[in-house]
Parts: C-alpha cells; structure tokens; sequence
C-alpha cells in the first residue's frame, strides 16, 4: 500500500462526522472492511512501518509530558490518537515533537488534564481484517522494535524536559523556582 492510499483512508474516516478518536477508528475499519483482505494486509503493514518511524525518544518524552506520564501501552495509544490527527501532524510530531505545543488540544489539555490515547485506532487492521474474513489478521512481518531505553533521556527531569521540549514544557510544567 502507498502512504497517501494509507492516509487517505485516515482522512476520509476524519472527515466522515464527529471528530472524536473512536469515532474515526470506527470509520476506518468499516471503510477498510469493505476491502480486498490483501488490502487490509497492506494497510497493516503500513501501519507497522509509521508506527516504527515513530519510535523516537523525544516523541515518547511529549506523551510522557502530555498525559502525565506514559508505559509503553500508554506510548502506543498516543501515537493511536496522533494518527486521528491527520497525517500532517502526524509527521510534524516525529520530526518536531514540541510542535505538539502549537495544537489547539494540546494546549487545552494543558488546563485540563485531558490525556489522549486511541488504542482502537491500532486495532482497525485487525477488526477490518476479521469482519471481512473471518479469520485473523496475518501476524506482522517483523517485531515491533522500541526504542533503547538507554537512549532516553529522564522524563521527570524538569531541566531536561525544559531543554528538549521547552514549548511543550512551558504549558506543562510549572516555572522553575528562581
């Protein structure tokens, strides 16, 4: 599968009504579930690859700020809600991720706790996969690889949280005693 053939299925499933992470899960499965089974195999495994391109450090630092901490089942519901967000943000938080900083949610939840996370929308390959067949989804073709822990940095570490994602730390963090 192509990544704008992924993506278009995400931006359809966005565009399709209420703008909620479930919702747009849903509406990706159903969308994918009316496909080719080899279809879904592909959308799978695209998934696999964005999702792997995605296991930075610094991403998994956002989540850890953003919603006040962050397991590795809590780093791949994070990512789940960033795919709802389209792929321009998508790829604007691996590369950048205090550019997170700049979303109007982000800066909400910054005031109101909100955590974000959308396991479903990891789960849309698998659900598609078996309304359409009836059978499992093929297992992927390679592990998922996480980053070495020994390159992160401390997430509790206020200077180091303010130096790697100074905007981000700015709505999450309180100001440094002076």
């Amino acid at each position: 599968m192509r990544t704008d053939d992924f993506w278009a299925v995400i931006d359809r499933a966005r565009a399709g009504g209420p703008a909620d992470a479930s919702a747009i899960a849903a509406r990706a499965g159903a969308e994918l579930a009316e496909r080719d089974p080899a279809e879904i195999v592909g959308w799978s495994r695209h998934l696999d690859r964005v999702l792997a391109a995605s296991q930075k450090a610094d991403l998994w630092g956002a989540a850890y700020l953003i919603n006040g901490g962050c397991s590795d089942e809590g780093f791949d519901a994070f990512r789940g809600w960033l795919l709802t967000q389209g792929r321009q943000v998508f790829a604007g938080a691996v590369a950048a991720p205090d550019g997170l900083a700049d979303l109007p949610a982000v800066r909400q939840a910054a005031l109101t706790g909100l955590e974000f996370a959308a396991t479903e929308m990891l789960d849309v390959p698998a659900e598609a996969h078996r309304r359409a067949t009836a059978a499992e989804l093929p297992p992927p073709e390679q592990p998922v690889v996480r980053p070495d822990v020994a390159d992160f940095w401390d997430f509790d570490d206020p200077d180091q949280v303010r130096d790697r994602l100074p905007r981000l730390a700015e709505l999450f963090l309180e100001p440094p005693a002076e």
